[in-house]
C-alpha cells in the first residue's frame, strides 16, 4: 500500500502486472512458486512504502515483515520450513534496534516452527526488508480451480488496515492490536478445510483487486450478493484468505469456520460473466 497516494492513476495499467507477463514461466502466478511439493514465496517490506519508522518500533516491523510473508505459505496451504533474510539498515539505527529487529523475526519464526538459514545485510539510507520462504505441502491450494457457480468468501472483517493506515498518515494513533501493525493468519482454517477448497489465495492487494487475479486466471466473473463498498473492498494488507468451494461444501465449510473462530463471509459465486476491479492499482 504505497503511502503516496499520488502516486495512484485513475487509469492506468497494472505495472505490476506487465512486468511479471514478460517472464516465460508457468510457474509464476500463485502466491508462491509450486516446485513438486516445495513453496517459494518472497515478499518485500521497505520503509516509505510499506510503514515508517515513526510509526511501528524495530520489532514490530520485523514481526509485520515475516508474518506478511507467511501469509504467502499460509494462502497455497503450505507449511513454513525456513526464512532467508535480506536486510538493508541505514547507517544511523542503533544496535538496539538491530536486536528489536533480530527479536521480531526470531519470535515469529518460533511461532510457526520457521528456522532462519541465513541471507544478507546491506548498508542502505533507509530500512528494507526482503524475506524468502521455504514450505512444504502434500495438498497445494492454488489459484486456479475455481469453477462456474462455486462459493466464493473471505474470512475476518475487511477495510480496518486502510481506515487504520489513513490514521497513521493523518499523524492519528493506532491501537497496538491493529491489524495495520499486527496481522493475524488463518492457518488453522485453511489446513482444515483445505479439502473442501477448489482455489484460494491471501488477500493483501484489496478484496476487488484480488478478485481480479481470480477471474483473469480461472477466466470467470462473479455475482455478489450484497453490496461491498469500495472502502471495505479496496483495502489492501489485510492478509485475510479467500477462499472458492462447491456449493455443496458449504455446511463443512461453515463448521470449520466455527471450530477455528474464523469469522467466515460468503459473498459472490462465480459465473461466465466479466469482471471489473473498481480499486486503483496499489504496487504503481
Amino acid at each position: 500500500m504505497p503511502l503516496n497516494n499520488n502516486t495512484y492513476k485513475e487509469v492506468c495499467l497494472n505495472l505490476e502486472n506487465y512486468f511479471i507477463s514478460q517472464f516465460d514461466s508457468n510457474r509464476i502466478g500463485d502466491d508462491g512458486a509450486l516446485v513438486g511439493s516445495m513453496v517459494y514465496s518472497k515478499d518485500a517490506f521497505f520503509e516509505d512504502v510499506h510503514f515508517k519508522t515513526k510509526w511501528m518500533n524495530h520489532y514490530q516491523i520485523a514481526q509485520k515483515s515475516m508474518m506478511a510473508n507467511i501469509s504467502d505459505a499460509i494462502a497455497m496451504n503450505a507449511k513454513p520450513k525456513y526464512a532467508l533474510l535480506s536486510v538493508a539498515m541505514p547507517r544511523t539505527i542503533t544496535k538496539e534496534q538491530m536486536r528489536d529487529l533480530v527479536r521480531g523475526f526470531t519470535d515469529v519464526a518460533k511461532k510457526f516452527d520457521i528456522e532462519i538459514i541465513g541471507g544478507d545485510t546491506i548498508s542502505n539510507i533507509k530500512l528494507d526488508i526482503t524475506i524468502t520462504i521455504i514450505s512444504q505441502t502434500a495438498k497445494p491450494l492454488l489459484r486456479s480451480g475455481l469453477k462456474k457457480a462455486c462459493l466464493l468468501a473471505h474470512t475476518g472483517i475487511l477495510g480496518r488496515s486502510k481506515k487504520d493506515f489513513l490514521k497513521l498518515r493523518n499523524l492519528g494513533k493506532i491501537h497496538t492490536k491493529s491489524k495495520f501493525v499486527n496481522i493475524q493468519l488463518r492457518d488453522k482454517f485453511v489446513q482444515k478445510s483445505s479439502r473442501y477448497l477448489s482455489s484460494g489465495m491471501d488477500i493483501s492487494d484489496g478484496l476487488f483487486s484480488d478478485l481480479d487475479k481470480l477471474a483473469s486466471i480461472n477466466k470467470l466473473g462473479f455475482r455478489f450478493f450484497k453490496k461491498i463498498s469500495k472502502r471495505v473492498a479496496c483495502s489492501g494488507e489485510e492478509y485475510e484468505m479467500l477462499v472458492a468451494f462447491d456449493k455443496r461444501y458449504i455446511k463443512a465449510i461453515k463448521r470449520v469456520a466455527i471450530q477455528t473462530r474464523t469469522p467466515l463471509n460468503i459473498f459472490a459465486s462465480s459465473a461466465r460473466m466479466r469482471y471489473t476491479n473498481r480499486c486503483k492499482a496499489h504496487h504503481f
